[in-house]
Parts: C-alpha cells; structure tokens; sequence
C-alpha cells in the first residue's frame, strides 16, 4: 500500500490513507470514509464500542482494495465515522450536542435531526453517544485534525485526475445493515444487495448510475437506485457532470460478506471481493472508451 503525503511523518500521523494506482493511472477515484475504526484519544463517548460498532463500515476499503491494480486510486479513513463523519457538510451539525453556541450558521440535515449528523448524537435508536455536551472547542478540533484533511486528499486526487484526463469517476464506497433500525428512514425493512446512488441524478450522468446498476444486476445481485439511500454529501463535493466529472456512491448489504453480530467475515467476503474486482477491471474498461469518445472533442 502507497501513502500519499508531503513527507514521511505526516504519513504516518495521517488519519487517512491513499493507495496510488498499480499500472496506468486513469480518472477513477475510490473512497471510503467510513471504514476507519481507530478511536482518537479525545473521543470520550460514553456509548459502549458494541453500539459504536454499528456505524462502522468493517471491511469495505479491503472490500475495494483492487482498485489500484486497475488504475485507480482508493483512499480511506482511518477515524471512525462515530467520532466525525467526512461524508456530511461541515455545517451539518447538531445544536443540541453543543454546550456553547456555534460560531457560524449551521445546515443541520433531517438525518441529522435522528441523531447521524457531522458528529453523531446517538450510537444506536436511544442510545446516546456522550453523556455531557461538547465544547466548539473540540468539535473545531476534529474538522482541522480528521474531517479536512481527509476532504482535502480527496479533492487533491480528485483534482489531479481531473487535470490530466478532462473527467473524472468518483465511487463512495459504503456498508449497510441488512435491515434499517429507528434511526432509518426504512426502519424494519431488509434491504437489496447493492444501493446505487446519485443524489437523484445530480451528480452522475444517468447512464452511468444505470451502467452500474445493470452491472450488478447482472451479476446476480438485487440492486436498488437512489433507494433507501440518496448519497451523500461527498458527491457533491468533487462531482460536476457537465464537465464529465461523475461521482455516485455504492452501499453493500453487510449480510453479504459478514456476520452482522459479530463483524466478522464470513465465506461470502471472498465472493464478493472477487466480483468487485471484476466490476473494478470492468470500470477501467468501460472509462477507456468514455475517454476515448470524449478526447477527440476536446
């Protein structure tokens, strides 16, 4: 695994990872935000780390860990998404876990009002997080120390591909229980093998959210666009279709490859990374040819 930094210590103190592609690098860009589970020292949740957990997307940056042989680049956080969370705007906080006001206007989204904001309130329906409010002090602490650094490697290799082919694919990559809880807009229901999102086709040409989707379908998979699951704020960040620049986020049923109790992997984990390799190789291809369309008209 290559870290990508400006020097030897701040890779080693850095709280992502960025793995460079293996061959010919081309304009694809993986993430996974939510698969770190190093718990800072500050964290001081009073939630116990079962509950904590259960945010935890457990072994989806190994999941995708072959996309750099295919020319593209994974990063991955090392923080767990429980302590801040890089896929939400950084106006997307709570009040009510503050003990102060906040400085600036804030965004707070309605899954933020059930408790999964930039900082989360709840670990679990009706379990909370921490047992006292939290200083703007340290919730600025965790922006500057977790939350922009892992945006600004994202945006750095999402600005680099860019640079040098004219497009960019950016793929979120995410985990799901396999049935929502309280917490969830589809609380109780079992939910597909694969969500595809795009934010409703905002940041993502349609055929290329619907390429996705068939390729999986095709695969044997249920696959699901847009639903329960809309994407989130990440896309928005590097994504601008009309200048071909096309990010979409995938969501895995957890069933599929581990025991949800006990996060651990199951036979299944080996199944699915195979075909995520294949969908990797494939998506290579399939940007060959994009590109190949697209320069001439450049």
């Amino acid at each position: 695994m290559t870290l990508n930094s400006n020097t030897s210590a701040a890779l080693s103190n850095a709280p992502f990872f960025v793995t460079e592609p293996a061959t010919v690098r081309l304009p694809i860009l993986f993430d996974s935000p939510h698969s770190g589970f190093t718990l800072p020292a500050d964290f001081g949740t009073c939630a116990p780390a079962s509950a904590i957990r259960t945010s935890w997307d457990a072994f989806v940056d190994e999941l995708w860990a072959g996309v750099p042989e295919h020319g593209g680049v994974l990063i991955g956080a090392h923080f767990p998404r429980a302590y801040i969370d890089p896929n939400r705007a950084v106006t997307d906080i709570d009040a009510q876990l503050l003990a102060e006001p906040w400085p600036e206007p804030l965004s707070p989204e309605k899954y933020t009002l059930r408790g999964m904001g930039l900082i989360r309130r709840d670990a679990l329906p009706n379990l909370p997080m921490y047992d006292r409010k939290l200083s703007v002090a340290e919730v600025r602490h965790r922006i500057d120390a977790y939350y922009r650094p892992y945006r600004a490697a994202l945006s750095a290799a999402a600005e680099h591909a860019y640079a040098e082919h004219g497009a960019l694919w950016h793929v979120d990559c995410h985990s799901m229980k396999s049935r929502g809880n309280e917490m969830n807009v589809d609380a109780g229901e079992a939910r597909p093998d694969f969500v595809i999102s795009d934010r409703h086709g905002t940041t993502a040409a349609a055929a290329f959210t619907q390429w996705v989707a068939d390729y999986f379908s095709g695969a044997g998979y249920r696959v699901q666009v847009n639903e329960p699951y809309q994407g989130g704020d990440l896309l928005t960040a590097v994504s601008d279709p009309a200048r071909h620049r096309h990010s979409i986020q995938i969501e895995l049923n957890r069933a599929l490859y581990m025991d949800e109790a006990a996060f651990a992997k199951h036979a299944g984990f080996a199944t699915l990374k195979r075909d995520l390799d294949a969908f990797a190789a494939t998506l290579a291809g399939y940007v060959r040819a994009q590109l190949a369309v697209l320069r001439p008209a450049q």
